[in-house]
């Protein structure tokens, strides 16, 4: 093992090319990441091919930089135009927009950047530390483990339905419908496509979540064009620090912790990825904070809950890919393939048979943090910015980029007409005083809860009881039911509170 680490320390840390290509891989994975549909999964496809004549080291270095530099970069956007430059920003958006809005676009900017490395190195010193008991566990997830893990993550739907629960609850129904669109698992039969071959595919979440963001966000300035709402961006301000005090940051340590830990393990778990571990850290910080009612104004604890949590996923997600070599998301399943191209087999034996590059990827991964730290505070005047631009030549260079995106995520025009389709159904939906948070969680949830659901029904079908043996499926049910009944609990104090003013009003 020494003589691996040594051997990899001196490849990667004492290479000055491996650290240009590690530089490169997170600039380019933050161009990708901030451009609203061009995903660190397009970033990685795109370099793949111009890592066929490195060696393997130089390779898998700036493959993981571009992942975490994909990541990380969605916050600008989200914080910056109210449109999530991933799938993993989408809760940034909740509370950086609003921050921005009142001119603490610094601010929002500098705790994004600086908890996105904080989850970041927390996700690789698990990776590092306790991979294989981590690995051990997430090959115990089975159908009904992920049944009743979806079940509890839509159970948190109520938390994030506001004052109004009914509204909320058909907000993620329709979610969960619209996912539905396509080819049903298991038996593929087609639904809801009216024999329309474009719809066989269904919806991708790219174009769902660019509609719902970014086109939802240019029909609403073209309704307030006539009546602009006037508030300050100061680009000329004196940056102390990282943006925030350091009181701010000791008071989010134990948000920080929790949010990583529930990104870890959402990365661990194959098929789920940071759009799920954003909402769920973001929801589980509202339901733990003192003053719930003031997410979605623009705090601290959204920001850091989201960025913490998406970025921790990075390292979660490998630990099945190393240890197993099993691909959490696509992201890790290109780097599969780029593993493979290079002869390295991951699984148990990765380790005896690649340690040295192994251990060249942790290494890898915490010099592409610090990058990625460097180049984007090294770039933040350079994105507030943008906030001085005019929106009216703004946004329809978005809309422009957001097609290009829509796009190429899956080479189908119809993909835009859908992120049309899906802004207008936004607009909709704010206008009627529906929440669009409980939407994205029920598509992101929808398909993972029918497909261990169908499973579990044939499992149940052989053997009524053999859902008790399933501990951590039994464990995932009783904090669904506790969750539940604190939050309404929750929600009928709040509503007897607010009668309460009204009567003494």
């Amino acid at each position: 093992m020494n003589t691996a680490l040594s051997m990899a320390f001196s490849s990667v840390a004492l290479d000055p090319f491996v650290w240009l290509l590690i530089f490169i891989g997170v600039a380019v994975g933050i161009v990708f990441g901030a451009i609203p549909g061009l995903t660190a999964t397009m970033a990685i496809l795109m370099f793949l091919p111009m890592t066929y004549t490195m060696i393997p080291i130089q390779g898998i270095s700036m493959l993981v930089s571009l992942y975490i530099g994909g990541i990380s970069g969605g916050l600008i956007s989200a914080i910056l135009l109210n449109i999530p430059g991933t799938p993993s920003s989408v809760a940034t958006c909740f509370e950086g927009s609003p921050m921005a809005r009142r001119g603490d676009a610094a601010k929002a900017l500098g705790l994004g950047i600086v908890f996105s490395f904080l989850g970041t190195i927390i996700g690789v010193a698990v990776l590092v530390v306790i991979s294989p008991l981590l690995a051990e566990l997430a090959i115990k997830f089975g159908a009904y483990e992920y049944c009743a893990l979806a079940v509890f993550s839509l159970s948190l739907v109520i938390a994030l339905t506001g004052k109004d629960i009914v509204k909320g609850l058909i907000s993620a129904v329709f979610g969960a419908l619209i996912a539905t669109v396509g080819l049903a698992p298991l038996d593929s039969s087609a639904r809801f496509t009216f024999n329309n071959y474009n719809l066989t595919g269904g919806f991708k979440l790219v174009a769902f979540l660019i509609g719902l963001f970014a086109i939802t966000e240019v029909i609403a300035y073209a309704r307030e064009s006539r009546n602009p709402s006037r508030f300050e961006i100061k680009t000329n301000f004196k940056f102390k620090g990282f943006g925030f005090s350091i009181k701010e940051f000791f008071d989010q340590i134990i948000n920080m912790l929790r949010s990583a830990m529930i990104g870890i393990g959402i990365g661990i778990l194959p098929g789920i990825g940071g759009g799920v571990s954003c909402m769920l850290a973001y929801t589980v910080a509202k339901n733990s904070s003192r003053k719930p009612e003031l997410f979605g104004t623009g705090i601290n604890d959204g920001i850091v809950a989201s960025e913490t949590a998406n970025n921790a996923t990075i390292g979660g997600a490998m630990i099945p890919l190393l240890a197993l070599g099993i691909p959490g998301d696509a992201v890790t399943a290109i780097l599969l393939g780029g593993f493979m191209v290079h002869d390295i087999a991951p699984g148990p034996l990765i380790f005896q048979k690649n340690g040295v590059v192994v251990y060249g990827i942790f290494i890898a991964m915490v010099i592409a943090s610090f990058a990625m730290l460097i180049l984007e505070f090294g770039g933040i005047r350079l994105f507030m910015r943008l906030l001085k631009i005019p929106k009216h030549y703004l946004l329809p260079v978005v809309v422009v980029l957001c097609a290009v995106g829509a796009i190429g995520d899956s080479n189908r025009v119809f993909d835009m007409w859908g992120m049309l389709l899906f802004g207008l159904v936004g607009c909709g939906m704010l206008s009627a005083g529906v929440p669009l948070t409980p939407m994205i969680l029920g598509f992101i949830l929808g398909p993972m809860f029918e497909t261990n659901l169908r499973r579990v029904s044939q499992l149940f079908v052989q053997n009524n009881f053999s859902l008790f043996s399933r501990p951590i499926a039994l464990i995932f049910l009783a904090v669904t039911i506790i969750t539940v009944v604190m939050n309404i609990r929750a929600s009928k104090k709040a509503h007897e509170a607010e009668m309460l003013k009204a009567d003494i009003k």
